[in-house]
């Protein structure tokens, strides 16, 4: 059995080949992954097996294939996520219709709208806080 030929090239390179990035490149080299050397000015170098190359320059159809599943993928996700937008809008649109505003979303000088939900909706001559008829009665703190 022959031994492998690997040439020396440098991450640059190395990446190119390798359809990585030469982040990965490095990230490889750390792992023990990519056998390597460095210059003693400190640049890396790779080594790759040399009949690899020709096979680095054809795409595998397969590649063509997962990249468009993964585009038709996110195209799909991109559709729902605004599908689940305009829900979330029309809920929130619904639910303003329903609730009206209270003191907190009033804009500031405007008057000064009940505090509780029961006199919001029993309006003047409601009872007070305290559920008693609001009249000459006085409430203790």
């Amino acid at each position: 059995m022959r031994e492998l030929e690997r040439e020396r090239v440098t991450v640059q390179e190395a990446s190119r080949r390798l359809g990585i990035t030469e982040s990965a490149v490095r990230k490889r080299v750390q792992r023990g992954l990519l056998p390597h050397d460095k210059e003693s000015d400190g640049r890396l170098y790779v080594y790759l097996d040399t009949r690899d190359t020709g096979r680095d320059k054809i795409r595998d159809s397969s590649y063509d294939m997962i990249v468009r599943r993964l585009e038709n993928e996110n195209e799909f996700l991109r559709r729902e996520l605004e599908r689940k937008d305009t829900i979330m809008l029309n809920m929130t649109e619904a639910l303003k219709a329903l609730n009206p505003p209270t003191h907190e979303d009033a804009s500031p000088g405007a008057a000064e709208a009940p505090e509780t939900v029961e006199e919001a909706s029993e309006g003047a001559g409601a009872p007070s806080r305290c559920g008693r008829p609001s009249g000459g009665r006085t409430e203790a703190a």
